[in-house]
Parts: structure tokens; C-alpha cells; sequence
């Protein structure tokens, strides 16, 4: 176990001595209060950790110990319906044990321990399995949740059980002495495997004629719904998680305000899913990293998000993620650059920005999931982007600022974007049709 001591605090950075040994983005406990961490930077022996907790009252010379294990999530029964912070652990079960504020240190489990699932097995003894293979499945409300052997396994299968389990307990054995039980852990930064991508070409169908017509989607796509403060970009995802064409919504809170989550946890039990008849909660999972919650979680909330949808998107779903919104996460990512005194880039912002943010949009897609069948399935991902000031120049190329500051519309600079030649846009195309 590598153990040091805090040698620097600025904020939610702290910067450990005598780290030699650790690894990039390990889980560290700091302080006598055991703060969660990742380590984000190594300099000789020191570690450079953003804290995901209040690192109020930490002080010079206190314990950080590093666990060894990367940033992680439990995949398995009991997702759906939960609401999760940033790092996945349960904000129901805090409030039962810190009240409505979070108290420091807590750490808890993110999928019950106790809850039995009955577990149906699809394979028998003596047949060979592999990763992403499909073993059994378990009724997670209305939706068949297939359990999956977690990558990197493989074998014969020695013995397998049907009955009633909890998540931790052992349904099946290899001959190589393995075991699988009804939950595994993904670190959160690094993309579950996939035999193939596929190329988009099935709609997403929105439930919406406006953007089902105009602005049409498909599955495994990214889409952006930029737009000032307040101007309806909340309202038009909860639109799309409430009626898109996938089977499971993973809704990301991202540096967003309490009561827009209030909205969502409050409308979407008494919604009823017009696919199954249920309330549409049945089938959503929720993160929220609200603008009040320390803001190096908020960093992790998006990987923690889009790791769940994979999970489901690798038992052959289509899985819709609403990252609400792009633009807070980036002014986290911000922040703690600013903490690690980073050369800044344009606006502010670190100058891997855009690699972080291709990095995570790149985990979309349509694709060929792992295991001996052919089984398909997709994460579609929408985020929201704010602007400082409604500045739309700092997201397009070609997008007069002059223009738009002075609230015309549409302020698109004539000599800059690329579809300025009418006689050959799209738009023009159109207009001659119509007129003929």
C-alpha cells in the first residue's frame, strides 16, 4: 500500500509527497476525513489529486492513501431508476446517512447488497463462453437485464445456477476457476470493448416532429443543442428522454441547477412510458452533479455516465445519454487547470479540451457487441452547450460574433460560412424548388 502526506491544498487540487509508485488516475483516500481522489498528474514522487469531496479543513501533513484501483463503477441489477452523484454513489442512501447535505468521507455502495435477483441461466455445463457472451438474465422492471461475461473472461463453463441471488454472490464457474456473478466493475475512463462499429444509418426517432423533420438524428449519433441561459435546452432534453425511440435513458446533471433535477425526479415516475405503460423512471438512470456539489466530481460525472449506457448498450440496447450540459463540465475542467496552473488556452480553457471532449463524444455509436452472437446495440449522445454570454462564435466556425451581438438573426457572417453561396446551399436548392 503506497501511503504520503499532503504537502499542498488549492482547493480541490492537493498535491501529495512521497507517491512514488503511484499510477495515473488511481483512487486515493485524503486526510484523516478519507476524501475521495484521482491521481491527475505524477511529478517525480509527488501526486497531483483532484479531491471529489469539500477539502474544507484539510490540512499540511495528513495521510493520502492510494488504493490502487482506477475510478470504477458496479455494473448490474439495480441501476435503473437510481440517482447517483458524480462518482455513483446512491444520493438516497447518503440522505438516509448524512441528511440532505453530504457529510465527508462517506463512502457506500452503489447497488444494494441485500436485494435478491432471480437469475435465469441461457448456457449450460460444459459449454464455452466468452466475453460479452450473454449467461442469463434477471427482470429488472420491464426490461430483461442480461447478465454478461465481464471482458477479459473466458472458458468452459463447470457449474451454473438458477434461483434467487444477491449481486455479489457466484452464479456460474469455469473450469479455469473462475467465477461471474451478477455484477462486475469497469473503470469509468476507459471505453467497454466492442467487436465492431457500424456505420449510422437507423433514425433515432425523437417523438418530436420538429426535430425528427429538421434536425433528424440517428442511432449511435452525437447531437448539440446549444443555446444561452436560459433558452430551453434542459426543457428539450428532458423531451428526449421522455420520448426517444431507445430502451434505456442515462441522464446526466452535470454542474446543473437543483431544481431542474427536481423537475426530472419529480415528472418522470408519474410519466407513464407509452412503450410498456409503466412510469418512464422504470427505464432511466440519473446522475446528478448539481452546481453546488465540489466540482471535480462534476469532471467524472460524464465518464461515469457514459460507461453505464455502454453497459447496457453491450447487452443489445439502444441507450440515449443526456449530458446536461457540455458547457459546465468544460468550466470544471477549467477550474481545476486553473488550480494545476496549466498554460491556458482560448477563453480560458485548458488546451486539451477538445481532445477530452472528442474522447468522450467518441464513445457513441452503433456497434457489434462483444460475445459469439451477433447483437447489436447503440449510445446516442446528446449534449447540451452554453456559451458565455450567448456567444455562439466560440462553438461554430463561421458564426459572426459582430453579428450575433447585435441580436441579428440569423447572425451567421456572409463571408464566413461555407453555404454562403445561396445558388448552391442546400437552402437555395430548397428555395428553388419551392418557387418553381
Amino acid at each position: 500500500m503506497i501511503k504520503g502526506s499532503i504537502a499542498r491544498i488549492s482547493g480541490p487540487v492537493v498535491i501529495a509527497s512521497s507517491m512514488q509508485g503511484s499510477k495515473m488516475y488511481d483512487v486515493v483516500k485524503v486526510g484523516t476525513a478519507a476524501l475521495s481522489g484521482e491521481v491527475i498528474r505524477l511529478e517525480g514522487d509527488d501526486a497531483v489529486i483532484q479531491v471529489y469531496e469539500d477539502t474544507t479543513g484539510l490540512t499540511i501533513g495528513e495521510d493520502v492513501v492510494n488504493t490502487g484501483l482506477p475510478l470504477s463503477v458496479e455494473l448490474g441489477p439495480g441501476l435503473l431508476s437510481s440517482i447517483f452523484d458524480g462518482v455513483q454513489r446512491p444520493l438516497p442512501v447518503l440522505a438516509q446517512k448524512s441528511g440532505d447535505f453530504i457529510s465527508k468521507g462517506i463512502t457506500v455502495p452503489a447497488l444494494d447488497r441485500t436485494t435478491k435477483w432471480f437469475f435465469t441461466p441461457l448456457v449450460k455445463a460444459g459449454d464455452q463462453i466468452e466475453s460479452g457472451d450473454i449467461i442469463g438474465t434477471v427482470p429488472e422492471y420491464k426490461l430483461e437485464h442480461r447478465i454478461l461475461v465481464p471482458p477479459g473472461i473466458s472458458g468452459i463453463v463447470r457449474e451454473i445456477r438458477e434461483g434467487e441471488f444477491t449481486i455479489e454472490e457466484t452464479v456460474c464457474r469455469l473450469l479455469d476457476g473462475s467465477e461471474i456473478s451478477l455484477m462486475h466493475r469497469w473503470p469509468v475512463r476507459k471505453g467497454r470493448p466492442y467487436r465492431k462499429k457500424l456505420d449510422p444509418s437507423i433514425p433515432l426517432l425523437t417523438g418530436q416532429r420538429i426535430f425528427d423533420s429538421l434536425f433528424p438524428l440517428v442511432k449511435g449519433g452525437t447531437a448539440m443543442i446549444p443555446g444561452g441561459f436560459g433558452t430551453g435546452k434542459t426543457v428539450s432534453e428532458q423531451t428526449l428522454a421522455k420520448w426517444s425511440d431507445t430502451q434505456v435513458v442515462v441522464y446526466i446533471g452535470c454542474g446543473e441547477r437543483g431544481n431542474e433535477m427536481t423537475d426530472v425526479l419529480t415528472e418522470f415516475p408519474e410519466l407513464v412510458d407509452p412503450r410498456t405503460g409503466f412510469p418512464l423512471i422504470e427505464r432511466t438512470i440519473m446522475i446528478a452533479n448539481t452546481s453546488n456539489m465540489p466540482v471535480a466530481a462534476r469532471e467524472a460525472s460524464i465518464y461515469t455516465g457514459v460507461t453505464m449506457a455502454e453497459y447496457y448498450r453491450d447487452m443489445g440496447y439502444d441507450v440515449s445519454l443526456m449530458a446536461d450540459s457540455t458547457s459546465r463540465w468544460g468550466e470544471a475542467l477549467r477550474e481545476v487547470s486553473g488550480r494545476l496552473e496549466e498554460m491556458p488556452g482560448e477563453e480560458g480553457y485548458p488546451a486539451y479540451l477538445a481532445t477530452r471532449l472528442s474522447a468522450f463524444y467518441e464513445r457513441s455509436g452503433r456497434v457489434i457487441c462483444q460475445g459469439s452472437l451477433d447483437r447489436q446495440g447503440s449510445v446516442t449522445i446528446v449534449g447540451a452547450v452554453s456559451p458565455p454570454g450567448g456567444d455562439f462564435s466560440v462553438c461554430f466556425a463561421g458564426l459572426s460574433a459582430t453579428a450575433n451581438e447585435d441580436s441579428q438573426h440569423p447572425s451567421f457572417g456572409g463571408g464566413l460560412h461555407h453555404s454562403a453561396d445561396q445558388g448552391s446551399s442546400a437552402h437555395g436548392l430548397a428555395s428553388q424548388n419551392v418557387s418553381r
